[in-house]
């Protein structure tokens, strides 16, 4: 039987230098699956890539196929192959456990946030598209979800289920306390973005965005009612700015080292934050080095949710129970695919036998009823059917022998 399994770096196992090296963006999913789902004993592949975390959920052959499939993915990626050391691997009912928790927050640095469930969907979508799922990895993006749903109705975790925008903005607030009059630059307007926007306007911070693409920085703006800065103009305007919050997906960095050193200078020195949510991350790491520069990035959030997973850690176990029970029966469905191409089997075998003898054919039903009962007894009941038949058999010579 092929093997479900989990491989990936996330936020537990590595640092965010590690997660950028290997980060996918949607174009990126587009390029690398099809080679990926290529490789000998690659049945199915999803790859899901968010701040967090780069994870690929597949079902395969053998080790050797998985195997194979990591060092293709680093490769194509221009990641040095020590990044493993940083990785984890999940197979069986450990794997089916961890894409549950993933898709219902239970894993996320902020847990409970419902972000994750959109990029767990698109993640989905994308392998779909280009032909990396199957029969398995569909049935087990529909339990994730309805896990994840479970999870939602069931407990009270998302009650508290913030974002990890909510923690930029919490980050801010403790840096500055009251940010009513705190000019803050929001570079980029995608989903994080626009979280940290929303935030932001609820506590009257005056917000100004720019994003490469104008309209969809207008559009946002004035939906905030905030203020639009043209892209090219970000460099010559940075000093303007108290806080500038970053989440775009550009692949190089957005802010580098000489234009923070001038716009500082600009500001007399008076202090100047900057909170990197992207991954890869947006800011050159030399900026923390500027005096009274002030750089936190993704990882650096996490001591923010750690304080938010304390109170909310009961709901979280009874959120893995749920999870639990959800594998139980994927993995009951599991032992029911194996079967039916058990049963499959045995109805090409005898299919001659059974058109020819009634007893042969009541055996055939009887043996696969009692296989679908009790799928983890296939083996035994394959052979108990198997000695009926030749039970069968010897009766019909011998009757044919006295008559």
């Amino acid at each position: 039987m092929y093997r479900i399994f989990v491989w990936g770096v996330n936020f537990k196992t590595a640092p965010v230098e590690d997660r950028e090296r290997l980060a996918c963006s949607r174009d990126d999913a587009y390029y690398l699956l099809p080679p990926l789902k290529t490789i000998k004993g690659i049945k199915e592949l999803i790859l899901l890539s968010t701040c967090n975390r780069v994870e690929v959920y597949g079902v395969a052959e053998s080790y050797e196929a998985i195997n194979n499939l990591v060092l293709e993915l680093i490769q194509l990626k221009g990641a040095d192959p020590q990044i493993r050391r940083n990785s984890f691997f999940l197979e069986g009912e450990k794997a089916i456990a961890h894409v549950f928790k993933v898709a219902s927050g239970l894993e996320s640095m902020v847990v409970g946030e419902p972000q994750i469930v959109s990029q767990f969907k698109e993640a989905y979508r994308i392998a779909k598209e280009v032909g990396c799922t199957g029969k398995i990895l569909n049935r087990l993006y529909e339990k994730a979800l309805r896990t994840a749903k479970r999870v939602r109705t069931e407990t009270g975790i998302s009650k508290n289920a913030i974002s990890v925008s909510y923690v930029a903005v919490e980050l801010a607030k403790r840096i500055f306390g009251n940010l009513a009059h705190i000019k803050v630059l929001l570079v980029g307007a995608g989903e994080m973005a626009e979280l940290c926007a929303k935030y932001l306007r609820k506590l009257k911070a005056h917000l100004f965005i720019t994003n490469r693409t104008y309209q969809r920085a207008v559009e946002l703006a004035k939906e905030l009612e905030g203020h639009v800065l043209r892209f090219e103009e970000l460099k010559d305007h940075l000093k303007d700015f108290d806080i500038v919050i970053v989440s775009t997906g550009s692949k190089s960095y957005v802010i580098d080292y000489d234009t923070v050193k001038r716009a500082i200078r600009k500001r007399d020195y008076k202090p100047l934050f900057f909170i990197d949510i992207s991954v890869p991350r947006n800011i050159d790491p030399k900026v923390a080095q500027i005096d009274e520069v002030f750089l936190y990035d993704i990882d650096d959030l996490q001591g923010v949710a750690e304080k938010n997973l304390r109170e909310r850690i009961r709901e979280k176990e009874k959120g893995e129970i749920i999870v639990w029970d959800e594998v139980d029966k994927f993995l009951k469905w599991l032992e029911l695919l194996k079967v039916e191409d058990l049963i499959l089997r045995i109805k090409e075998e005898w299919k001659k036998e059974e058109e020819e003898s009634p007893m042969v054919r009541r055996l055939i039903h009887r043996a696969i009823e009692e296989i679908r009962k009790e799928p983890s007894l296939a083996e035994k009941l394959v052979k108990i059917f198997l000695q009926e038949v030749e039970d069968a058999n010897t009766r019909r010579r011998l009757s044919h022998v006295h008559n």
